[in-house]
């Protein structure tokens, strides 16, 4: 009986089918290497855990588990970007000869929408001048500002809603603002101490500790004010509990200019010397000195990231400084000494110099200097106001600029952050009171110590990888001090001998310290000894033999 039986599939079809699959999935499978590779390298939290070393079971299932928590928490916040409502941009020329620093205000406030232009105004304060402080609020909604004679303001900017107004009759020196809450405290530093008022003009505390302080800075995660004096003393007191720490005297005159360090929350110190000294209320001696100038240091700041430091003398030179390596990326000079600096959160670097304001791009900080880079990105000026200081709003592309006649809000386009991270505390601009109440207090929680700051933030959390020998030595309190440079006398000597290696490689670094100069006396005296016992060889042989006297090392 015939059967009929179905054609049997060809088997080159079906070869070319889970190709075709494989090469799909495979091209998937790259595409989320890439994208999880992109997402860490954004949102990763430092290196990964090298988990197969720990011969622990249970501890490596824990990192295993939590390097995974890392990764997908990193992936799922590059899968929000999409639903990040701005942009950043900037002002793009349309061909090679127009120039961006020449589009004036007017130009900007035509081009842009009514709510954006609203944000660009004037004060004029005749009389009241001249005005040497301005500060925005953590969250840029509220705007102080304060003259040389005793005029201080507060006032919700956007809203046009005065805050308090006060007439200290004395004189002002700088003014910041403290942590936000309801009550939006601040503190002035006046002529013989420093004040907090209250945002309704309440006198709430007089800080008798901080006298003729010249210069102020809030540490917001650890709820320090710092100041530093005429005498040149940096001052902290936690304004959370009224304890004041130990002062640091930096022995180098009047201070020049004063600002703090985001990342880490290290204090930087300007001088007239020219040199920038960085400070840490756990130290008593400046944790590094760095000389950017030669003349007197005028003014002083550090992007968001703690990575670059500008600073500006009065020798009229603009330097840029990578703060991780300590080195001068580049300087170039302006035309007059500038007096302010402000760096924004895009890293737009604006420096007021005399009567005029100059704006650069964040190609400074990752290009060598050339006309290019050099070139300002907007320009302001042109009134024959002199400039007080310059400040950029937080999530604004907006610039504040005191000077002596009032204060002046400009539209400076790409200097914002446009996407504000509201989960962060005190960052949120449209916070309501109840939120600020709950923030203040979650704050005041999770308040850091002063002992945590230092120039390494990431070190908390590591492994003390001292040996337990290392420890009993430094509990042992009776043990006498090993002396090194008496161990490498004391072993082989000659052309290679431990002396010679210990200054050859440290001879090469520019520092003097107690051990380098004592072998450096040592082999001296070693030289000597063997050129007198090299003297006395050549007697003892006589004319005919003493060219058999050894010229090495001979004990």
């Amino acid at each position: 009986m015939a059967v009929d039986r179905a054609p049997k599939p060809d088997g080159s079809h079906s070869r070319r089918k889970s190709q075709t699959v494989a090469t799909v999935t495979d091209e998937d499978a790259r595409a989320v290497a890439e994208f999880t590779e992109a997402a860490t390298n954004q949102y990763g939290r430092g290196e990964k855990i090298r988990s197969k070393s720990v011969k622990d079971r249970k501890l490596r299932s824990n990192l295993k588990s939590l390097e995974a928590k890392n990764k997908q928490a990193a992936v799922e916040a590059k899968n929000v970007e999409i639903l990040l409502e701005n942009n950043a941009g900037l002002l793009e020329p349309e061909n090679e000869l127009e120039r961006t620093y020449r589009v004036r205000q007017a130009d900007i406030k035509q081009a842009v929408t009514i709510e954006t232009a609203k944000k660009g105004f004037e004060l004029r304060l005749d009389g009241l001048g001249p005005y040497d402080v301005c500060d925005y609020s953590r969250n840029g909604r509220d705007l102080l500002i304060a003259g040389r004679k005793g005029h201080v303001a507060t006032f919700d900017w956007r809203d046009g809603k005065l805050g308090c107004e006060l007439q200290l009759n004395e004189t002002v020196r700088d003014a910041r603002w403290l942590h936000i809450s309801n009550q939006k405290n601040f503190a002035v530093a006046q002529k013989k101490c420093v004040y907090i008022y209250s945002g309704d003009g309440v006198e709430l505390h007089q800080l008798k500790n901080h006298s003729e302080a010249t210069h102020l800075e809030y540490l917001p995660y650890h709820f320090l004010l710092a100041s530093v004096s005429t005498a040149g003393i940096v001052r902290y007191t936690d304004v959370s509990t009224g304890q004041a720490l130990d002062q640091l005297y930096t022995k180098l005159g009047p201070p020049t200019a004063f600002c703090q360090n985001p990342h880490n929350a290290i204090v930087h110190v300007g001088h007239q010397k020219g040199l920038v000294t960085l400070w840490s209320p756990n130290s008593a001696t400046p944790l590094v000195k760095l000389l950017p100038h030669h003349g007197p240091v005028r003014s002083l700041a550090v992007d968001k990231s703690g990575t670059y430091m500008v600073s500006t003398s009065q020798d009229r030179r603009m330097s840029v400084w990578d703060i991780r390596m300590f080195k001068e990326i580049h300087t170039h000079h302006l035309r007059l000494p500038g007096q302010t600096v402000s760096i924004s959160d895009r890293n737009l670097t604006a420096v007021g110099h005399g009567t005029q304001l100059s704006v650069y791009k964040s190609d400074i900080f990752t290009r060598a200097a050339d006309a290019d880079t050099t070139q300002p990105y907007m320009n302001w000026g042109g009134d024959g106001l002199a400039i007080g200081r310059v400040r950029f709003c937080p999530f604004e592309d907006v610039l504040g600029i005191s000077h002596e006649a009032g204060f002046s809000s400009i539209i400076v386009p790409g200097s914002g952050e446009p996407n504000p991270d509201t989960m962060e505390q005190g960052l949120n601009p449209f916070e309501t009171s109840r939120q600020r109440r709950e923030t203040e207090v979650h704050a005041l929680l999770e308040k850091l110590q002063p002992q945590m700051i230092a120039l390494d933030p990431n070190f908390v959390g590591n492994l003390d990888l001292a040996s337990d020998a290392l420890r009993r030595s430094d509990r042992d309190l009776d043990a006498k001090p090993q002396d090194r440079i008496a161990k490498l006398k004391q072993r082989g000597r000659g052309r290679n001998s431990a002396l010679r290696r210990f200054l050859r490689k440290s001879g090469s670094k520019n520092v003097i310290d107690d051990e380098k100069e004592r072998a450096r006396d040592a082999m001296e005296r070693q030289k000597r000894r063997n050129e007198e016992k090299r003297d006395r060889l050549k007697k003892e042989y006589g004319p005919a033999l003493e060219r058999f006297a050894r010229k090495g090392n001979q004990t």
